[in-house]
């Protein structure tokens, strides 16, 4: 089992930026893919980014390329996602997730089996 737990949402203007993380426990994440995904009001869940279990693959919505980066820290189990040049159509709530399962990586929500409780973030314009 793996626990995920975000942090570092908040409310931020146009423009700003904010960096996520995603700290695990209940399982080393170091041979898992992880990814964020997000969801706004009345709307599915969306995927944002992934990134593969060595770090070495990443991919992005179309969305949020350029402005967003994910990055992983497996000594530290944590997953991070760096936004900038932030829209107010990025507000949503943020979601950390992963399938769980050993080297495969995240593609839509079908594949994840863990995700985390989410965290907000607002942008106002």
């Amino acid at each position: 089992q793996v626990q995920l737990v975000e942090s570092g949402g908040g409310l931020v203007q146009a423009g700003g930026s904010l960096k996520l993380s995603c700290s695990a426990s209940g399982s080393a994440i170091s041979t898992y893919g992880m990814g964020w995904f997000r969801q706004a009001p009345g709307k599915e869940r969306e995927f944002v980014a992934r990134i593969s279990w060595r770090g070495g693959n990443t991919r992005y919505a179309d969305s949020v390329k350029g402005r967003f980066t994910i990055s992983r820290d497996n000594a530290k189990n944590t997953v991070y996602l760096q936004m900038n040049s932030l829209k107010p159509e990025d507000t949503a709530v943020y979601y950390c997730a992963t399938p769980g399962s050993r080297y495969q990586v995240v593609g839509t929500t079908q594949d994840v089996s863990f995700w985390g409780q989410g965290t907000q973030v607002t942008v106002s314009s």
